[in-house]
């Protein structure tokens, strides 16, 4: 590694025996005087099976909202995302194919076209959002795009009324006919970010393998040893706090894999995933905040449930299965407990983007940088409605949005509108996506 105190490039890794450790933004990466601005972040966090929206949508607009139930975790950071109100997914709807909202709603959400109904290979949909973006940026780090999910499920097969399970279990697609299926495992979503082992060898391999190292930082001590006598106080601080990070995720995935190997045996989970949701969200939180942080990736999607999700939520008193609480048939406990999930949501996208604001970038902070959509391909899960999503926008966008503000477009606005206006704020124009009919500059700051 070659360094001068003048400028470090941006793109300079940690280097270590098969791993790569990418560097978040520091000051000797930014030479005297020179013109520089942070890269714009895209990211789309999914829930599943709608939302309780009588509890979701506040009473009025503008600035002045008051925030509901279900939104209330997040109102300290008011002035840092926009309610948006009055956005559809039309090609959700069945349009003449019968059952299989869920389906419909996890295809169509982030690429505006109606999908085939087939259970067999023949799937079809469109090119998603996030992929779009990715090929016209990804060029520009490491990894175009980065997809992540916290619920397993087959992508063959019949999973809602005769559509196939590669509807519901991906919300990314690269072409008309390739979904991107997240990785569902921390652990192995680390080593890709960092490269720091060979994915081709079993699990016992690598397991073996890591019994000849504390940590992923020891593979490139020498390396952090020679870049910190470069450094001013600054930077050293700002690569201190980095590592610290990665080394705290890292920490996690170790202690979720010995957990999992203290229970049974046959448990049918991969080791790398924690028994909790709370633990499990935050962990793939996290990934995605680092590898926007040290610009792995500017683009990333990550599914908090598959639609359809049979989840149950015992750490909040909840042991019934999400999918059919949501058909409450008007059951006052029912719908009472499907509030208290999405509230829980709710509360862990709070701590996520509490975590991007306390992330030093520039003059800002990454959340500053970023635009991050959270919502469902439904609305009311009762009655599989897809017009009126709930759907929450967070982030400045590089300084192109204008937070702050509960937003109620016009009836029949596609949601593929909001798609086109941000991927304009992160330079890729695009004509069209699915079913637009133009941009929403609503959110824009002017």
């Amino acid at each position: 590694m070659i360094i001068t105190r003048k400028h470090l490039p941006r793109r300079t890794f940690l280097k270590g025996v098969g791993t790569a450790i990418a560097l978040p933004l520091l000051d000797s990466m930014v030479p005297a005087m020179a013109s520089w601005k942070a890269p714009v972040r895209l990211a789309f966090v999914y829930v599943p099976n709608g939302i309780v929206m009588e509890d979701w949508t506040p009473a009025t607009t503008g600035r002045e909202f008051a925030f509901t139930r279900i939104l209330k975790p997040l109102e300290p950071l008011r002035e840092d995302l926009m309610v948006l109100s009055g956005l559809d997914d039309h090609n959700g709807l069945a349009l003449g194919d019968g059952p299989g909202d869920h389906a419909r709603a996890g295809a169509s959400f982030l690429t505006g076209v109606h999908c085939r109904k087939t259970a067999g290979a023949d799937i079809k949909g469109g090119v998603s959002a996030d992929q779009v973006a990715a090929r016209k940026i990804g060029s520009l780090t490491r990894f175009p795009s980065l997809e992540l999910g916290c619920e397993d499920s087959r992508t063959v097969g019949n999973c809602d009324s005769g559509y196939s399970c590669a509807y519901t279990n991906s919300i990314s697609w690269r072409t008309e006919t390739t979904p991107m299926p997240p990785e569902i495992n921390p652990r192995m979503a680390f080593e890709r970010l960092f490269g720091s082992e060979d994915l081709s060898l079993t699990p016992e391999a690598r397991a073996r393998r890591r019994q000849y190292r504390k940590s992923i930082l020891d593979l490139v001590r020498e390396d952090t040893s020679g870049l910190a006598k470069t450094l001013g106080p600054s930077d050293r601080r700002k690569i201190d706090e980095y590592l610290f990070a990665i080394r705290e995720i890292e920490k996690r995935i170790e202690m979720t894999e010995k957990e999992n190997r203290e229970i049974d045996p046959g448990i049918e989970k991969p080791a790398g995933i924690p028994m909790t949701l709370s633990e499990y969200v935050k962990l793939m939180f996290d990934l995605q905040a680092i590898a926007f942080q040290s610009d792995l990736t500017r683009v990333s999607t990550l599914m908090v449930g598959r639609e359809g999700s049979m989840r149950v939520y015992p750490e909040i008193g909840i042991p019934d299965p999400h999918h059919p609480l949501t058909h409450h048939r008007n059951d006052a406990g029912w719908i009472e407990k499907v509030k208290q999930i999405n509230r829980f949501h709710i509360e862990l996208f709070t701590n996520h983007l509490n975590n991007l604001k306390s992330i030093r970038e520039g003059d800002g902070n990454l959340l500053d940088n970023s635009m991050i959509v959270y919502g469902s391909g439904l609305g009311d899960g009762n009655r599989h409605t897809h017009h009126d999503l709930p759907i929450l926008l967070a982030g400045r966008g590089g300084g192109t949005l204008k937070p702050g503000r509960h937003i109620r477009f016009e009836k029949g606005t596609p949601i593929t509108n909001l798609y086109l206006t941000l991927m304009d704020s992160m330079g890729v124009h695009e004509e069209k996506l699915g079913d637009s009919t133009g941009r929403v500059s609503e959110v824009s700051k002017k």
